[in-house]
């Protein structure tokens, strides 16, 4: 078999089917055109520094499929570029937009696609838009693509897969999204690659465990509902409400499809329709829709038990992954009610609510009047923890609240089994990690701490600034996705005229996309969410 040459099962892999159809064997031929266009010039040692053949034959597909997408009409790619111009006002990241046509090819688009698969299938480099390949590659593909427009075929069954009915439930609605994220081309190095090394890890640790199925399954529904893509850092539905277009019935049913929550409930009775729970960690009640459910009968005992995980379509709870019983365990209980990561599960449900807004916007202030007028605090690492409980100290005592009312609040929360009686919270060491921390107040989600970043804020506030360690804070600052959008957004609008990075170097080309870059590294984790947990229905 010849290494050199592209064949049908390379192509297939980025198809939503596994089936040759009438079209494939044309772009099977475009895709071998292409790849002999990139390896034609000494610019191919540039991929083969991060790809091996294998992947090259991939990247050579991924360009075609591209090409077969918007000759097809399945709208894909255009969805990006629409959301991309809704958010930024141009078509794309990057590249000029003068002589952009949209719902057509462009060069642009070529160099873009560069960039996003070399950064998305691998990620030990990071490799600049900028980088002269980029558009060397792009000088030879594209005439390749040029050529063909006008007679290239359209592929009816391609099209035919990604629709979705108008009536369609819940379960055939997910099917849509599970086959845009792991079988469509765009995301096949995003998402697909994401869901195949979480595999990998699970069979590495469960590979003879009897429940390995019900491991991958779980994984895979976890990927499906919460993850976001690199690309605008938007979830499966998003892109599918944008690709079935407002006209479509579902289009509002995706766009407001819940994240999944997945965790141990209590079983609290049923009717015709529907089995009531009630989230341990949060106490929030919870109406499980039967339609989604055929174990209903299996429970009798009240109080019993559940791990489940459930999301929210048309205004109705479906059982989304797995589910298990678990006999009434009083240790279980007390943790799960006591666990942060637990109750963050259900944060999202409160996010947009007034009295939620209104804790933020309290703490807030209360932590401006703490800190002399600034939302950011630097100091060394071991003072993080006791600074953070003083903030909280003051906090509590601007409330204002009468002793009657604090011991009222006390005895809620032991009744509801929300605070372990006699114990106290563990003392964390930051500085055995780091020498320097900072405390920010973010008012979308509340009080953050981050180490190793401080040579980002040039700040007179800031004694740990260091001009050597600068550009390593930044990177830092832009691509953990443990570190806030908001914090990041921060240094940019308040240090980057301060920055050298951003002034002289190559940060000051990304200014202009920083939004789109910092979306591409955050992922799921671009967008805040209250860290303060709203207890019960009420």
């Amino acid at each position: 078999m010849n290494k050199d040459r592209i064949y049908i099962t390379d192509w297939l892999a980025l198809k939503p089917y596994d089936t040759q159809t009438l079209t494939d064997s044309y772009y099977l031929k475009l895709s071998n055109k292409v790849k002999q266009a990139m390896l034609s010039g000494n610019e191919s040692a540039v991929l083969f520094m991060y790809f091996d053949d294998e992947d090259l034959n991939l990247l050579a597909c991924f360009f075609t499929a591209w090409f077969e997408d918007l000759i097809s009409g399945t709208n894909i790619w255009n969805s990006f570029v629409r959301q991309h111009k809704h958010l930024y006002k141009k078509p794309l990241p990057f590249f000029p937009a003068e002589d952009y046509y949209e719902e057509e090819i462009n060069p642009q688009d070529v160099s873009f696609l560069i960039w996003y698969y070399t950064n998305t299938a691998q990620d030990d480099k990071f490799i600049s838009p900028y980088n002269d390949f980029i558009l060397t590659i792009t000088k030879r593909v594209y005439p390749i693509f040029e050529e063909a427009w006008e007679y290239a075929p359209e592929n009816k069954v391609l099209h035919q897969i990604y629709t979705v009915k108008p009536d369609a439930d819940y379960y055939q609605a997910r099917t849509f999204t599970d086959t845009l994220l792991f079988k469509s081309y765009l995301f096949y190095p995003d998402t697909f690659y994401r869901l195949l090394d979480n595999e990998a890890d699970i069979i590495e640790e469960y590979g003879e465990d009897e429940n390995l199925v019900n491991y991958l399954n779980e994984n895979r529904e976890t990927t499906l509902q919460n993850s976001a893509t690199r690309l605008l850092a938007l979830k499966g539905k998003d892109w599918v409400a944008e690709i079935i277009g407002e006209k479509h019935p579902l289009q509002q049913s995706y766009a407001n499809l819940s994240r999944r929550i997945r965790g141990f409930f209590l079983y609290k009775g049923q009717d015709d329709t529907d089995i009531f729970l009630e989230h341990i960690a949060s106490g929030k009640r919870f109406n499980l829709t039967k339609k989604s459910f055929d174990n209903g009968d299996d429970l009798r005992e009240i109080d019993t038990i559940l791990f489940i995980g459930i999301v929210q379509w048309e205004n109705e709870w479906w059982f989304s992954g797995i589910y298990y019983q678990h006999e009434f365990n009083a240790d279980l209980v007390l943790d799960e009610k006591n666990s942060f990561e637990s109750r963050g599960q259900v944060n999202f449900l409160d996010q947009d609510k007034k009295e939620m807004k209104e804790t933020l916007e309290q703490q807030y202030k209360a932590f401006i009047e703490f800190n002399n007028d600034s939302p950011i605090a630097f100091m060394s690492a071991g003072k993080l923890e006791d600074f953070a409980k003083k903030f909280f100290s003051y906090f509590n005592d601007s409330l204002n609240l009468s002793e009657k009312e604090i011991e009222e609040a006390r005895e809620r929360s032991r009744k509801a089994g929300f605070l372990k009686p006699d114990e106290e919270s563990a003392e964390i060491d930051f500085s055995e990690n780091a020498k320097s921390g900072l405390v920010f107040f973010n008012p979308k989600s509340g009080l953050e701490m981050a180490l190793s970043v401080n040579s980002a804020f040039p700040l007179p506030e800031n004694p740990f600034f260091e001009e050597v360690n600068s550009e390593d804070h930044i990177f830092s600052l832009l691509m953990d996705q443990s570190i806030s959008t908001e914090l990041a957004m921060f240094c940019i609008e308040n240090c980057s005229n301060k920055l050298s990075f951003f002034t002289e170097g190559v940060g000051k080309l990304y200014l202009n996309d920083i939004d789109f870059l910092i979306r591409f590294w955050k992922g799921e984790k671009y967008f805040s969410v209250p860290r303060v947990t709203a207890i019960g229905n009420d």
